[in-house]
């Protein structure tokens, strides 16, 4: 079984004293790719390197797959010389997307102006260089929408879903895949829980959004992808279908949208 993790941030301090362990558990649960969305510039050449590091055994380690963006939730950390920079990571960097981007209108004294700026300045480099793109949106999936209508042909995934069922149709209409990670396992996740039995298997992704957003057996914990077996588990029986299922069509979702070998 192979199992793809499309969203983790593996890169973050958390991770920093056992990054390798917590990778092989990853390995050994199945977890064959991982990929990992920068959220501020100041990542991006410690991700850069660590994706194209060299495992100490072949066998030790998953593969990492970067992604470089700038996160709305660090909007203050950002500066427009960030979006050229961006562009040349793009032209340079062995990368699989543009993210995490987006919106995000529920975090206090949030600068929706700004946060607009940079997100459509990520969106036309996504169109630009032909990436998909890795989308962040509270509280502004409509105008998420908006943007995204005004690109015909861009591809993403919008993580952590939780939209409505007409929005997430919508996103689909467009091309564009919902991640879905461990608040699905949550008993009281209602609605969450019904998109996923109901959407397509087809558009979904699965994710663990590590460190954050772990899965209700490890509430309060340091998420990790080694963890995202779990996450499979809980949307096939929401589904009726086996853990196998899941697996083999959510990585091929992820193999497609992401171009992995």
């Amino acid at each position: 079984m192979r199992l793809i993790d499309s969203h983790c941030h593996i890169d973050l301090e958390p991770f920093a004293d056992d990054r390798r362990e917590v990778l092989v558990e990853a390995k050994r649960q199945s977890v064959s790719d991982i990929i990992v969305p920068a959220v501020t510039a100041a990542r991006w050449c410690d991700l850069q390197v660590l994706a194209s590091s060299e495992p100490a055994e072949p066998s030790d380690q998953s593969l990492l797959h970067a992604a470089y963006g700038l996160h709305p939730v660090f909007t203050p950390e950002h500066h427009p010389d960030d979006l050229i920079e961006l562009e040349r990571f793009l032209q340079t960097a062995d990368v699989v997307a543009v993210g995490e981007c987006g919106l995000d209108f529920f975090i206090p004294d949030y600068d929706s102006e700004t946060q607009m700026r940079y997100f459509t300045a990520q969106l036309d480099l996504a169109v630009q260089y032909q990436l998909p793109v890795i989308i962040h949106a509270r509280k502004a999936l409509d105008l998420v929408l908006r943007e995204l209508r005004k690109r015909p042909g861009l591809r993403g995934v919008i993580h952590s879903f939780s939209g409505s069922l007409q929005q997430a149709k919508q996103l689909i209409d467009l091309g564009f895949y919902l991640g879905f990670g461990g608040p699905v396992t949550y008993t009281r996740a209602l609605k969450l829980r019904m998109l996923v039995a109901e959407l397509p298997l087809s558009a979904l992704l699965i994710e663990t959004d590590a460190p954050d957003q772990p899965d209700a057996n490890h509430h309060g914990e340091r998420n990790q992808p080694a963890w995202l077996p779990e996450i499979a588990s809980c949307i096939a029986g929401l589904r009726g279908i086996t853990v196998e299922s899941v697996a083999e069509t959510t990585s091929e979702n992820a193999k497609l949208l992401f171009n992995l070998n």
